[in-house]
């Protein structure tokens, strides 16, 4: 049995897991964070957990904490798991992320099996329960002996319908920063045999629909690069593979808006933080409306004056008079704006939206459409349904690996029966679970 866990990284997401693992009495958890009253705050009342103070940068501080633990989970940002990792194959310990794996953290697969080490890595809820939820279909599909043939999965962290009270329909859980900065990804996708190439600039340009039952039609825009799935997830027979995005509707307009604007360019520029947002509008969009901001801007997007995109930039007060944040960049800037008036509310539910889509050849030829659906809500004044959905697949993973259950070395994703079944069931235990419809078509 490893006992000792540590925990590095004290954020939003954090809480659920970590109390997941202090509920079991014989594991040792310590959380480690740059501000240490956040994780005092996770860990009190429990004996078997410590908070302590960490430096990420500090690498002899790490190092120490490290060897004094024998299972590490990294939730801080993606960009310090690779220093984690190479700090823990240098010192034999096990891992664990909920991000995706990088082609840094890729290559230190096999020295890590050469040491007998698990690095388990995209086990949160995208990544992480897409994938386990995804294979227990895609394998019990090929176990009948059927094949995949289109294969669509979408997600979403949406404000839940009752708090959905914004012209955005959207509030952040996690960095705005982040999500804005996944405005700027290109996209691939392979649908009916062909491969579809989509630039950054337009990723928001064509939207899909989608409806869910219960809950109405949502937008989708396509996630990352589909393509390595298709070899991921074994689907050798599939004609489609597409993963996606959900957001409520107006919001890929409304964030292709924002990026033709220009909005999201990090470049430092001098003296920005001096202007109102008014003025910064005005020398991006060039003027051009006869004094009429709002006029320059729907000139400037080619759209009209009266759009419902126009509204939701004016509610959002980048037309106003309003001093700007004290930052060097356009990105920044938005991002603190985005934060100030895009977020939950005290006692404000989030929603957690994921769908899988498969069409399936059975043995005798027939067709089938199965969906696996789940919808996840937060809980008031306690937990998002975001913090549960990353933390608690990664905790039930992380017991399972202090519990010697899963065999696997080297750089791993959660999609062998093996760990998606038993942290499946476990979520399902939590309240967590996929719903699943099979219908002939």
């Amino acid at each position: 049995m490893k006992n000792n866990i540590l925990v590095l990284g004290a954020g939003l997401v954090s809480r659920p897991g970590v109390r997941y693992l202090l509920d079991h009495e014989n594991l040792n958890v310590t959380v480690a964070s740059r501000t240490v009253s956040k994780a005092e705050a996770i860990v009190k009342g429990y004996t078997n957990g410590k908070a302590i103070a960490l430096n990420v940068e500090n690498a002899e501080e790490l190092k120490q904490l490290i060897l004094a633990n024998d299972i590490i989970i990294s939730l801080l940002p993606w960009v310090h798991h690779v220093k984690v990792a190479k700090l823990c194959l240098d010192n034999n310990r096990d891992m664990a992320t909920t991000s995706y794996v990088s082609d840094e953290m890729r290559k230190l697969d096999t020295p890590a099996k050469q040491k007998g080490l698990l690095f388990l890595n995209e086990i949160g809820v995208d990544p992480g329960i897409d994938h386990m939820s995804a294979m227990q279909i895609i394998d019990s599909v090929e176990d009948a002996g059927g094949k995949v043939l289109h294969f669509y999965s979408y997600c979403g962290g949406l404000p839940a319908p009752d708090d959905n009270d914004n012209p955005f329909g959207y509030k952040f859980s996690w960095s705005p920063k982040g999500v804005v900065l996944a405005s700027r990804n290109s996209a691939r996708f392979l649908e009916n045999g062909e491969i579809v190439n989509i630039e950054g600039k337009n990723l928001f340009l064509n939207p899909r629909t989608e409806t869910v039952d219960g809950l109405g039609e949502f937008e989708v825009y396509p996630n990352r690069d589909s393509l390595p799935y298709k070899d991921i997830y074994g689907l050798k027979d599939a004609l489609t593979v597409m993963r996606g995005t959900y957001r409520n509707l107006g919001w890929c307009a409304t964030l292709k808006a924002i990026v033709d604007i220009g909005l999201v360019d990090d470049t430092p520029r001098d003296n920005i933080s001096q202007l109102s947002w008014h003025d910064l509008m005005g020398s991006l969009v060039d003027g051009k409306g006869n004094g009429d901001l709002r006029l320059a801007t729907a000139n400037k997007l080619g759209i009209g004056r009266d759009s419902h995109v126009l509204d939701r930039l004016e509610w959002l007060g980048i037309f106003s008079d309003e001093q700007v944040s004290e930052r060097d960049n356009y990105l920044d800037i938005l991002s603190d704006l985005l934060q100030e008036k895009l977020y939950y509310a005290d006692g404000e539910k989030d929603m957690l939206l994921l769908k899988h889509k498969f069409t399936v050849e059975n043995a005798d030829g027939s067709k089938d459409l199965i969906t696996s659906t789940m919808i996840d809500y937060g809980i008031p004044h306690g937990d998002s349904s975001m913090a549960r959905t990353v933390s608690l697949p990664l905790a039930v993973g992380v017991r399972m690996m202090a519990e010697g259950k899963i065999k696997l070395t080297g750089v791993q994703i959660p999609i062998t029966s093996a760990i998606y079944e038993p942290v499946m069931a476990e979520l399902a235990e939590l309240g967590i679970k996929m719903k699943e419809t099979r219908t002939r078509i």
